[in-house]
């Protein structure tokens, strides 16, 4: 392999051993410029397909292991099609060429079923992203929301900030934001989650304008891969 595709705001380079996916400035989604690039590993990927697409273009599509990517794994199905990073729009002219390619990916495929671990590094740290009722940050250890004023529940603002290193977390639910309501929760080991995340110190919420998917979307995924490998690396130590 090693040649390039390119699509709709982006550029995929199909390598020996994955598939490397390269946004473009001022054309690719919000999402894929936040995401940046980024290398698949063949044994990551599920399926390949090619697909009709609107406007008489196809698309080529690849889907990643249950398990095997942190920004799918955080997004639970919640994406919009528009926004997926694993597919790209090209010209009908190309569609030969687009078969192609997916032969010589399925061709690579080995193992499709659910993965053990991520096979996809997570987005880049650190990262940082305003709700609607705190700033939320993330340093590659730990997470801090830091309340507005403005904007939290007079519960969390009189608790405080807070700051929840990541061997104290056990995973990440993210809800897109949809009809001006949304959420990032963190999973704390050894607590009981409130039921409404406004009055929850792990959660921040999402309102119009505040929480947006291409940054809060990237930050839970950052977050789910750091709390892994930090389990993994526990796991290990203790064997």
């Amino acid at each position: 392999m090693g040649e390039v595709l390119k699509g709709r705001g982006c550029a995929w380079e199909f390598e020996d051993t994955g598939l490397r996916i390269t946004p473009e400035p001022g054309k690719a989604s919000k999402l894929s410029m936040e995401l940046g690039e980024r290398f698949v590993p063949y044994e990551a990927l599920a399926d390949v397909m090619v697909e009709p697409s609107a406007r008489g273009r196809v698309m080529l599509r690849v889907v990643p292991r249950e398990g095997a990517d942190p920004v799918m794994s955080a997004a639970t199905g919640q994406l919009q099609e528009s926004l997926d990073p694993y597919r790209l729009v090209l010209p009908a002219a190309t569609k030969t060429l687009a078969d192609q390619y997916a032969d010589e990916m399925r061709a690579a495929l080995s193992e499709r079923g659910p993965a053990e671990r991520f096979l996809i590094a997570g987005p880049s740290v650190p990262r940082s992203f305003k709700a609607w009722d705190g700033e939320a940050a993330f340093d590659g250890q730990a997470v801090t929301f830091t309340w507005f004023s403005s904007g939290a529940s007079p519960a969390k603002f009189t608790a405080g900030d807070r700051r929840y290193p990541i061997t104290e977390i056990e995973g990440v639910d993210w809800h897109a934001l949809e009809d001006a309501r949304g959420s990032l929760r963190l999973r704390i080991r050894g607590r009981q989650a409130l039921s409404n995340p406004n009055n929850d110190p792990a959660s921040v919420v999402f309102g119009i304008g505040w929480g947006a998917t291409h940054h809060s979307l990237p930050f839970a995924a950052a977050v789910l891969a750091a709390v892994q490998a930090s389990m993994i690396e526990q796991v290990a130590a203790e064997g």
